[in-house]
C-alpha cells in the first residue's frame, strides 16, 4: 500500500471513479490518502476519502495529481502543479502542453480504456522525465489495478495506442453490430442474430486469451471449409488494411490534439 497521497481531478466521472474504486479495492492506496475533486464536492465514496470542490486545494494536498478529464475541460482548468507529478488520462494533449498549463515538470501520459469498468483495461503509459525503478514500478502498479499496462518508449506510441487499445470495446462492438445486421439481412431472426454475433465476439475473445491468433487462423484455414472461405474473403477485401486505416485516422486526431 502506497503512502503517497493521490488526488484525482474528475474522480467522479466514469474513468476517474473506476480508477479510484480499483485503487481502494486492491488496497493500492488507503482511503485517507485519496482525494477526489468535482464541482460540487459531494458524491458517495467510502469513509476516509476526501471530496473537494477546489482543484487547487487538491493539488496542494497531493503528491500525485491525476487528470481524469476531457481535453476541452483541460482548457478551462487553472491549477499550479509545480513540484507535483501529474498523470494525464487525456487523449491528444501532450506532456509539453500539460506542463506549460500547470507548471508540472514531471508528466506521465496514459491511455486506459472503457474496460476499466471490469478491470480489464490495457493501459500504455510514458513519462516525459526519467523515472527510477521504484517510481516506474509504482506507476505500473497503479495502472495494473484496472487491468494490464506497459511503459512505452514515447508519446507517439501513446497517441497511436489511443486509437487502438484506447478504443476499448468500440471496435469489437462495431464487428458485433456488423455481424448482427448482416445476419438479419440474410433472414436470421434478430434475437438469434444478436446472440450468434455476440458469441463470435465474446466467445472468440475468451479463446484468444489462450491461443496465438495467427496459429488459430492458420489452423482454421487448413480445413478449407466454411470458416476458411469467410477468412479468405476478408483477406481479399484487405480487411487488415481497413483496420489499419481506421486506427491511423484516430491516431491522427490524437497527434494533432483534440
Amino acid at each position: 500500500m502506497t503512502s503517497k497521497t493521490v488526488g484525482i481531478i474528475g474522480g467522479t466521472g466514469w474513468l476517474g471513479r473506476a480508477l479510484a474504486e480499483a485503487l481502494l479495492d486492491s488496497q493500492f492506496i488507503a482511503p485517507q490518502h485519496l482525494l477526489i475533486s468535482n464541482r460540487s464536492g459531494v458524491t458517495a465514496f467510502e469513509p476516509g476519502v476526501r471530496l473537494l470542490a477546489d482543484n487547487q486545494q487538491l493539488v496542494d494536498e497531493s503528491d500525485i495529481v491525476v487528470l481524469s478529464i476531457r481535453p476541452e475541460q483541460f482548457r478551462e482548468l487553472r491549477i499550479n502543479a509545480r513540484g507535483r507529478q501529474v498523470i494525464s488520462l487525456m487523449a491528444g494533449v501532450s506532456a509539453a502542453a500539460i506542463g506549460l498549463a500547470t507548471g508540472a515538470q514531471a508528466v506521465v501520459r496514459a491511455m486506459p480504456n472503457a474496460a476499466v469498468e471490469i478491470r480489464q483495461s490495457f493501459t500504455p503509459w510514458c513519462s516525459n522525465v526519467s523515472l527510477d525503478e521504484q517510481e516506474a514500478l509504482w506507476i505500473q502498479g497503479l495502472f495494473e489495478c484496472v487491468g494490464s499496462a506497459d511503459a512505452v518508449p514515447d508519446e507517439a506510441c501513446v497517441d497511436y495506442l489511443s486509437a487502438l487499445s484506447g478504443t476499448g470495446p468500440a471496435l469489437p462492438a462495431m464487428l458485433q453490430l456488423a455481424l448482427t445486421r448482416q445476419a438479419v439481412a440474410a433472414g436470421i431472426p434478430p434475437d438469434i442474430a444478436q446472440r450468434a454475433a455476440q458469441g463470435v465476439v465474446v466467445g472468440g475473445g475468451h479463446m484468444l486469451a489462450r491461443h496465438d491468433p495467427q496459429q488459430l487462423i492458420d489452423s482454421l484455414l487448413a480445413y478449407r471449409g466454411v470458416t476458411a472461405a469467410a477468412l479468405q474473403s476478408m483477406v481479399d477485401d484487405e480487411f487488415e488494411s481497413l483496420v489499419g486505416r481506421a486506427v491511423e485516422a484516430g491516431a491522427q486526431v490524437a497527434r494533432r490534439g483534440m
